[in-house]
């Protein structure tokens, strides 16, 4: 799929990772929405990529719809690329000092990760059906992002662990699902990276955890994820499949 000239839509593309992704299709080329429920942010960083922006929560049908339509009318090929980096990190443990954790806390987290990507993935894969194929079949590329700990979570990563799992899970059926359409589907799973959570932590926190990932020994940085997400889009073979994208790092229980 080629970037330049391409509708492309970033869910969460106001901080972190997103905002790297719509920075980086935005020099590629494309047309970018960037959709975030930080709507205000959202449009100071559309200004300066010359992109579009809209306030969207993943987890409301109408409003991401809102934003699959916008971007579907910026380019004469429709919305071809989609990215969903929108998610909540919100630490929880099974059960607390008082007992049981209440339900509505995983709740949340799993609405936002989860269900937020599969919303936003099944609005923006409904859109790309419409389009013309290029030559070679394709008619759009939608990226999705989980997390290593969707493989090795963390003491108190329950809800988390859980939602970015099922983000896993997900690919390859709807990869093989959207085949016929061509439209492909992968997954992303960053490791530690510099993103407004780490930013928090005092600097001796952010370089003692980009220490323990073998190599590089530092935490990632938003523009390789994007790096990560531009190859993905312009390489039509990849598709079904779920990246790590961590340094080689195994995350220890705690």
């Amino acid at each position: 799929m080629e970037i330049h000239g391409a509708a492309a839509i970033v869910f969460g593309g106001a901080s972190g990772l997103g905002e790297a992704t719509a920075r980086r299709l935005a020099a590629d080329g494309a047309e970018v929405v960037v959709a975030d429920l930080n709507a205000e942010r959202a449009a100071e960083i559309a200004a300066e990529i010359g992109g579009r922006s809209t306030g969207c929560d993943v987890t409301d049908p109408e409003s991401t719809q809102a934003a699959v339509e916008l971007a579907s009318s910026l380019s004469t090929r429709g919305l071809q690329i989609s990215v969903t980096c929108a998610g909540l990190g919100t630490p929880g443990r099974l059960i607390g000092r008082d007992g049981p954790t209440p339900l509505e806390s995983f709740a949340k987290v799993i609405t936002v990760n989860l269900l937020g990507t599969i919303n936003a993935l099944r609005l923006a894969a409904g859109a790309m059906r419409s389009n013309s194929p290029n030559d070679s079949g394709e008619r759009g590329v939608c990226v999705n992002t989980a997390s290593i700990a969707a493989y090795e979570g963390q003491i108190g990563q329950v809800a988390y662990a859980a939602s970015k799992g099922g983000v896993v899970g997900l690919t390859l059926p709807v990869a093989r699902e959207l085949a016929a359409t061509g439209i492909r589907i992968m997954t992303i799973a960053p490791g530690l990276f510099e993103t407004p959570m780490m930013a928090g932590l005092p600097e001796a926190a952010r370089e003692a955890l980009g220490d323990v990932t073998p190599f590089p020994a530092r935490l990632g940085r938003p523009t390789e994820y994007a790096d990560l997400v531009a190859h993905i889009i312009t390489n039509p073979m990849l598709n079904g499949e779920v990246i790590r994208l961590d340094g080689a790092l195994r995350m220890a229980p705690r």
